[in-house]
């Protein structure tokens, strides 16, 4: 069995150079992200610790996965938008991407958001499908990896 992922909101600029870490790996180094695509207005100082929702994923006191929301709309309904859901190569396979999936949503929905919307690479739709989440529209290219924008059932 594996070790118990501890989620905690990211609070402090040591927390953030853990994200910029993490992130890094998994979308700059292994899936070719361009570093100018892969930060944007929810990254910067004014947003980090404030209208956007940074987590921490940690086992045994060490991070092994990060993942964000923050508040967006779905034709005109206000929504949480999850998104850069990342785990470390090494702690796969483990449940955690799903333990963070499920700690977004539930954080979000604590913050008044009864609807989430996320967009989801291709080969992940099914793991999104398994938490209520239904595909709207058609695959499109994001910074080059085929996604599908996928939002929550229940919300509607």
């Amino acid at each position: 069995m594996a070790a118990s992922l501890i989620i905690r909101r990211v609070t402090n600029a040591p927390d953030w150079e853990v994200v910029v870490r993490i992130r890094s790996v998994v979308f700059i180094d292994e899936q070719a992200c361009p570093p100018a695509d892969e930060w944007d207005e929810f990254d910067a100082p004014a947003a980090r610790f404030s209208s956007c929702h940074h987590f921490i994923g940690e086992v045994a006191g060490q991070a092994v996965a990060v993942a964000r929301w923050h508040p967006d709309s779905v034709e005109g309904r206000p929504a949480a938008k999850l998104e850069r859901f990342a785990v470390l190569p090494e702690a796969r396979g483990s449940g955690y991407g799903r333990a963070l999936i499920a700690h977004l949503i539930n954080d979000s929905k604590a913050c008044g958001f009864s609807l989430q919307v996320l967009h989801a690479q291709v080969y992940l739709e099914t793991l999104y499908t398994s938490f209520g989440f239904e595909r709207v529209g058609n695959v499109f290219d994001e910074v080059g990896i085929p996604h599908v924008k996928m939002v929550s059932i229940d919300g509607r």
